[in-house]
């Protein structure tokens, strides 16, 4: 028999025990990068996260034979909602073991919660900002997660949500490409050049991780704009906007964000950042001492670079932005002090198809695929 305990917020001992529930399902997951258990406390503390000030999230964890066997949260986005006119709810946060009747008990709980708000449609998993990972991964389990900017899960839970008839409603794919197989034409680095002599655009690169934090509003302001026509996208507070971009911060390399600006405003952005998944793992959720170090070592042993945030303002579209920052994306491949031989596009929505073909055409291929999933009630 399944039970159901809705989180109390305000009772740490059962918000670690939804923390750790992850923890046991994936002890001896390779692939698997765990996230830092004081994110997901503060995620799930309303004086913590600004969604909180607009909008409602609940959480459950579903106990069978005693023992936690499954999580998950269920949101109201307000602003989404009102932004796109529907009345969706959204569940992210889910996990469980391979038991059916778990997920049923799980779902079941999340779809009376959104019927009780007037909510028609469950989707997800969908977080609590454009910035969290998105959707159920369906291909690419052999593949090591891409730090905590994506989620992981085991092939199983395909099986699980769609026996509860969940579809398609939009697919995210990561592409892979190898520094020796980068193919960017030299015309595309002659309209990158001519673009800059014109005076169309400029590029702003950063000296140091101080200079970077100090654009952090602008760069995440250009972020929200520049996706204003994409699926996922809701205007975001400035709180909210603050808040991710707070902890990038904490992750990012001055080396590897690259700026456009036109007339000084921010039109494009191209954020790469040193995939330190090894470390992620070795600390196990836990922000100790040792493990800064460690995570401070291996920014710059890394083989690995994610490019997780890459665009222009729709209405500085084809003026020549692309082409600087596909330019650009090379330089950063290439960068001094740094041994990159691997790149990853992370999650690069399929409604962005000339982002998609861009990718293929500099030698990429999509290697793992995350599902968000839809179902009407």
């Amino acid at each position: 028999m399944v039970t159901i305990e809705k989180v109390d917020y305000r009772n740490k001992k059962q918000v670690n025990r939804f923390v750790e529930i992850p923890f046991r399902l994936y002890k001896n997951c390779p692939q698997w990068c765990p996230p830092f258990k004081v994110d997901v406390r503060n995620t799930l503390n309303p004086a913590k996260h600004p969604f909180y000030e607009h909008s409602e999230a609940d959480s459950f964890i579903a106990v069978k034979d005693g023992r936690d066997a499954g999580r998950i949260t269920a949101l109201e986005n307000k602003p989404f909602n009102a932004y796109h006119k529907v009345k969706d709810a959204e569940f992210y946060f889910f996990e469980c073991e391979d038991d059916q009747e778990v997920a049923d008990a799980l779902f079941k709980t999340v779809t009376d919660w959104a019927r009780a708000r007037g909510l028609n449609k469950i989707i997800g998993p969908k977080g609590f900002s454009s910035f969290d990972g998105y959707g159920i991964q369906i291909e690419g389990f052999e593949e090591h997660q891409m730090m905590t900017m994506m989620n992981y899960n085991f092939a199983y839970y395909v099986k699980l949500v769609e026996k509860l008839g969940f579809t398609k409603e939009v697919d995210f794919v990561s592409c892979y490409l190898a520094r020796k197989d980068f193919n960017l034409s030299e015309k595309v680095h002659k309209a990158a050049e001519l673009v800059q002599k014109r005076g169309t655009f400029t590029v702003k690169r950063f000296k140091n991780k101080k200079e970077l934090v100090s654009w952090a509003p602008a760069i995440g302001h250009a972020y929200n704009e520049t996706f204003v026509y994409n699926w996922e996208y809701y205007p975001l507070t400035d709180k909210e906007i603050k808040y991710a971009m707070d902890g990038i911060m904490t992750v990012a390399d001055p080396n590897l964000v690259k700026i456009i600006l036109h007339n000084d405003k921010v039109v494009g952005f191209l954020l790469g950042f040193p995939d330190i998944t090894p470390a992620i793992q070795r600390a196990k959720g836990k922000l100790t001492p040792w493990a800064i170090v460690d995570l401070m070592l291996s920014l710059k042993r890394t083989k690995w670079i994610s490019g997780n945030g890459a665009g222009v303002l729709p209405a500085y579209q084809g003026l020549g932005g692309n082409a600087l920052m596909y330019s650009e994306l090379e330089k950063t491949l290439k960068t001094p002090g740094y041994h990159f031989e691997h790149l990853e596009m992370t999650q690069v929505a399929e409604t962005t198809q000339q982002m998609r073909k861009d990718l293929i055409n500099l030698g990429g291929r999509a290697y793992k695929n995350h599902r968000v999933y839809q179902k009407h009630i």
